[in-house]
Parts: C-alpha cells; sequence; structure tokens
C-alpha cells in the first residue's frame, strides 16, 4: 500500500516526536489529513455564514457546502436518500437520538431491548435508560469467550417479544465484526427495529445500509478521518418522519405560537440549533478520501497488519491476546494483556519508546466483567501505519516484563 503518512501534517511536521510517532491508537480516533483541514480552513476564511438562514450569497453557499456534505455522506453509506442523514455530535450522541425519540415512543412495558455483551458504553448506556424509564427488559446476547463472537444459540433472544436490537457492528475492544445483516434480518421477522453502532465498520470497510437493512446506523468523522465534533445517523425516512424531535430550538421548527410549534421536515427537525457547517465540510473531505484510496483496500492492508501483530504477540511469552486470534475476523483491532504488567504500565513505557496504544476498560466494563479482564491494552491500526510500525511495537512489548523488573 502507498504511503499514506505524507498525507497527515502530524506524521510531517517538524517536530521529530510526532514525525517517528508509531500512532496505534485510531479506534480512539484517527489523524486527519491535509485535505480535511484545508476543507475546514477553507469554508472558515471564505464560506462563513450561519447556514440555511441567510438569503445573501455568503449564506447560500454555507448552506450548499453543508447540503454537499449531507449528500457525501449518503453515498458513503449508501442511503437511499440524502435526508436520511442527520447530523449529530457523534455515534454517541446518534445513539441517543434513537433512544429518547424512537425508544421512549415505541417502548413499553414488557417490551425487550436487545444488546450485546460486547457493546461500548455509548449502546448501553441509552438503552439502560429508556428500560428503566418504561419498565422495559434489557436483553444480553453473550460471546464466545474464546471467539469473541456471539454463538448461534444466543440469537433464539430475538423473539417477539423484542422492541429493538442495537447491536456493535465492529467491537472497540476485540474486533468481532458481527453479522448485523443476518441480525437485522432476525429483528424484522419478530417485528422489533434494528440500530447498528458503525462507529469501528465504517473506517475500515464498505457499508450499505440498505443490503445490511438496518433501520439505524450512527457514526463518527473523526473515527475515519474527519473532525471531531460531528457524526452522523443514517434513520430510514418513514421512521425519522414518525419520530418525535430531541433537541427543540432554532431552525428545528416550522411555525411557533404562544403555545405550540410544528416542526420542519426531516433531517432538519433534528438538527436544532445553529449546525457544524465546517465540520459538515471537513466529514465531505474525509469521507472522500477514504472512498478515493478503496475501502477494499484499506480493509485488506488492516487484515495484513493485523495479522502480522497478532502472529508476532503469539510469540511473545506471557502475552494474552483477548477474543479471536484470528487477524482477518478482527479489522486493525488488537487488545492484549502481559502478565503482571498492569495495561497503564503497558501504556506508559511503551509511550516512553513514542509508540501510542490505549489502555483502561475502553468503554465497555461489563464486557471486561464477563471476560474476568478489567483493563487490558489496545493497539488499532489503519492504512496510515506501516510494517515497520507493527514490528517497532513487537520489539518493544517484548521488553516489558524485563522493564517491570520481571526476570523470565
Amino acid at each position: 500500500m502507498n504511503d499514506y503518512k505524507k498525507d497527515f501534517p502530524l506524521f510531517s511536521t517538524d517536530n521529530k516526536e510526532n514525525r517517528s510517532l508509531v500512532y496505534l491508537d485510531t479506534a480512539a480516533t484517527a489523524q486527519r489529513p491535509y485535505c480535511v483541514l484545508e476543507a475546514l480552513k477553507n469554508f472558515y476564511e471564505n464560506n462563513n455564514a450561519n447556514p440555511l438562514r441567510g438569503l445573501y450569497p455568503l449564506s447560500e453557499r454555507a448552506t450548499k457546502i453543508y447540503e454537499d456534505a449531507r449528500k457525501s455522506v449518503a453515498d458513503f453509506i449508501n442511503a437511499r436518500n440524502s435526508n436520511e442523514i442527520i447530523f449529530t455530535r457523534n455515534t454517541t450522541e446518534s445513539l441517543n437520538l434513537v433512544a429518547n425519540t424512537w425508544g421512549m415512543a415505541n417502548i413499553n412495558a414488557g417490551d425487550e431491548i436487545v444488546i450485546s455483551i460486547m457493546e461500548h458504553h455509548s449502546n448501553i448506556l441509552p438503552w439502560q435508560f429508556v428500560a428503566q424509564t418504561k419498565g422495559a427488559k434489557l436483553v444480553y446476547l453473550y460471546i464466545d469467550k474464546t471467539t469473541g463472537e456471539i454463538p448461534e444459540s444466543e440469537y433464539s433472544k430475538i423473539n417477539p417479544k423484542t422492541k429493538l436490537v442495537s447491536i456493535t457492528h465492529v467491537s472497540n475492544v476485540l474486533g468481532t465484526i458481527n453479522p448485523v445483516k443476518k441480525i437485522a434480518e432476525l429483528a424484522h421477522k419478530n417485528g422489533a427495529v434494528m440500530v447498528v453502532d458503525g462507529a469501528q465498520s465504517a473506517p475500515h470497510m464498505k457499508v450499505d445500509v440498505q443490503d445490511i437493512d438496518a433501520d439505524f446506523f450512527a457514526m463518527s468523522a473523526h473515527k475515519l478521518c474527519g473532525p471531531m465534533g460531528i457524526g452522523a445517523l443514517y434513520g430510514k425516512l418513514e421512521l425519522l418522519n414518525a419520530m418525535p424531535p430531541f433537541l427543540r430550538g432554532g431552525e428545528m421548527i416550522e411555525y411557533v405560537t404562544e403555545n405550540d410549534a410544528t416542526w420542519a421536515e426531516v433531517p432538519h427537525k433534528f438538527e436544532a440549533g445553529t449546525v457544524s457547517a465546517g465540520d459538515a465540510a471537513g466529514f465531505e473531505a474525509a469521507v472522500k478520501y477514504i472512498q478515493n484510496i478503496g475501502l477494499e483496500n484499506i480493509a485488506r492492508h488492516d487484515a495484513e497488519l493485523t495479522c502480522r501483530l497478532i502472529e508476532g504477540l503469539k510469540t511473545i511469552p506471557h502475552v494474552n491476546i483477548i477474543g479471536n486470534t484470528d487477524g482477518t475476523k478482527r479489522p486493525g483491532i488488537v487488545t492484549f494483556t502481559v502478565d503482571g504488567v498492569h495495561p497503564h504500565d503497558i501504556a506508559t513505557l511503551l509511550a516512553a519508546e513514542n509508540i501510542a496504544v490505549r489502555a483502561g476498560h475502553h468503554c465497555a466494563q461489563p464486557l471486561g466483567a464477563y471476560l474476568g479482564v478489567n483493563s487490558t491494552a489496545r493497539a488499532s491500526i489503519y492504512f496510515y501505519n506501516t510494517e515497520e510500525d507493527i514490528d517497532y511495537l513487537i520489539s518493544k512489548v517484548k521488553d516489558l516484563r524485563k522493564l517491570s523488573g520481571w526476570k523470565d
């Protein structure tokens, strides 16, 4: 694969530390290429106005940039209609939007909400709230602790009592790729709505929301080289039209009286207040940049480096890989522990070697409790990483126990 580090100012800076950084924390946030930063700069230098409100040319340009970005995001995940894309702050807000609108309006006492034990807190807490508030039951799909996958037997929990299923497409801890198309089919067969957390899948694989038949799909720009502070929620138009608004205020209204209001059409009904137009421009630049590289090329590269890392870690005594050890089944995410070395110490010792990995519970504490591993280290790979990055990490992991005072 091409050397894409040249497209990223952080890796080509005069700052020696950044230039030599082995950045393996993309699952938390990706780096931003020049084209994204230029899109942000261009908006604020040449097109800065409040979109949707002004009738003068500058505002009209800002509006066009904002709506063009919506169309580009719709194309990125193959939505039928750009109006099915709602701009939010991130995946977390997207999931909360669904929970507080569709969930609160449609889930009732005795209904069941199905999620998996591998969910990020962002896909647990909103459903806990809905279940507790409405008197519904939260049902977990558990995983095989060796493969990190949901066994076939667990799918029987999706039944006529199920009102909603919300599943991560790719686990941010295990890297497990869940069969969301199959799960959506089961959900719909039982009359339930299907929500997909796509925070970790959208950056690494081609997502087709029509093929998956997701009713809702949530994603963040910053995990696929876009700006922080903007994300997207895809929702089927018929569902969005029937949902109440999430936030109330400027721009999401059609008409307001002293005692009542009517709402703007979708998607604006869900975008209250001044929108993040500059970030939307950066979001569009990011998805076009990713499309230009090719998601199939990214997926192939991720798999090659993931396999290389897993095979390298397997050769090191006292290293334990969490989840499936088949690198082709976990796009760019490798989570591990080292006997006798706390994960926070792993991250600190590697940071001293200019390697960036993440350590902790990764906002998935129920999964850690289920696996009996409350804290882990996580290396996450993207297309700008190289074989040299992976080999350097492996060489430094070999030294961790020695640096921690162990005599193997």
